[in-house]
């Protein structure tokens, strides 16, 4: 694999290891208390985002997420080969993330979850978390490059917690989580609605980005 394939998998590895590492972590010492929980699997994420962007961007541009490379890939920036590629390291990195956290924590390596996450309001939580991402990621790159790690970690860190979701945000995720009968894991009927309304709310950013972040040049 190229260097940006493996930089996809290996981020995906340890970003999925962690919501899962993470979620089983913060029930165990939360003692039943659920926003305690969320807190802790809330912090992990958003701290590990926060490494793994600042170190791999610059190989593969740090998606870990394949409604971030479609939308590099509408914009312009990737053919259709490459976005393959990067989702295919996504994956191929993500699920092994799973059932790494399963075995650290003693839990069964392959599972189904059961954990129902359906209805409008989830949906609409998934849009636009989704939507929201992918407009911090445009706007940040065109303004403050530099900031991107810092800005997509903290914008989930506060998404987790504004959206009735908890904003999964990612294709990739949501159907890694259909793998884990554990505090962050989606039972896999509910996950096609889940990743329908993370493209759309992925491709009404790419529209709404092109028509506000714009060149200087193309704004005078």
């Amino acid at each position: 694999m190229s260097r940006d394939v493996w930089a996809e998998a290996i981020g995906s590895f340890f970003l999925f290891c962690t919501v899962i590492g993470s979620g089983i972590m913060a029930e165990r010492l939360a003692g039943g208390n659920a926003a305690v929980a969320l807190l802790g699997n809330t912090a992990a994420t958003g701290a590990m985002l926060f490494v793994l962007i600042t170190m791999l961007g610059p190989l593969s541009g740090a998606h870990f997420n394949p409604a971030v490379t479609l939308v590099f890939r509408l914009h312009g920036d990737l053919s259709t080969s490459a976005a393959l590629r990067l989702i295919a390291g996504q994956l191929a990195g993500g699920i092994p993330g799973i059932w790494a956290a399963h075995l650290m924590f003693a839990e069964p390596i392959f599972q189904l979850s059961n954990k129902v996450r359906s209805g409008t309001g989830q949906w609409a939580g998934e849009f636009i978390a989704t939507f929201g991402l992918v407009f911090v990621i445009l706007g940040t790159i065109r303004h403050r490059p530099q900031a991107v790690p810092a800005s997509v970690a903290l914008y989930i860190v506060a998404a987790y917690w504004f959206t009735s979701s908890t904003s999964f945000a990612n294709p990739a995720i949501t159907m890694a989580r259909a793998l884990s009968d554990t505090f962050a894991g989606i039972a896999p009927a509910d996950t096609p609605a889940f990743i329908a309304a993370q493209l759309a709310g992925a491709c009404v950013a790419l529209v709404a980005g092109k028509a506000i972040f714009v060149p200087e040049d193309a704004a005078t």
